[in-house]
């Protein structure tokens, strides 16, 4: 079953941009190989850790949006934790907060088509108001 995850994970500071895009690369190809589909790849750039890991204080932050099964996910987790660069990282499912944001949204549109719809009063509604 396919899944829409995103998957954060943060590459030491002293690696060159040379070596995060190969391993970037490498990441991508192991997911396509395993039948995920990656949707976009955001390289935020390097930010300051909230504490020390691994005797650094700061990181390369890098973000996936993926497709995949969880087979997919599982090995794509694996070859992060055993990759030397890689300090951390981080997989959350998002295909069900999506979901529910869509039904939010929806619900949402419904009450601003009611409250842009005039409202038809009957006419012995408006005499006992003026009372």
């Amino acid at each position: 079953m396919q899944r829409l995850y995103e998957v954060m994970f943060i590459v030491k500071p002293d690696v060159a941009d040379e070596e995060v895009e190969k391993l970037i690369q490498g990441l991508e190809s192991n997911v396509s190989g395993a039948g995920g589909v990656i949707k976009s790849i955001d390289r935020l750039g390097r930010r300051r850790l909230a504490y020390n890991v691994r005797g650094t204080r700061e990181g390369n932050y890098v973000l996936f949006t993926l497709e995949g099964a969880g087979e997919t996910i599982h090995e794509l987790e694996r070859r992060m934790r055993v990759s030397e660069p890689v300090l951390k990282f981080l997989t959350v499912r998002i295909d069900q907060e999506q979901k529910r944001l869509a039904k939010v949204k929806a619900i949402r549109a419904t009450k601003v088509r009611r409250a842009a719809q005039p409202e038809t009063e009957a006419p012995g509604e408006q005499a006992a108001v003026s009372v």
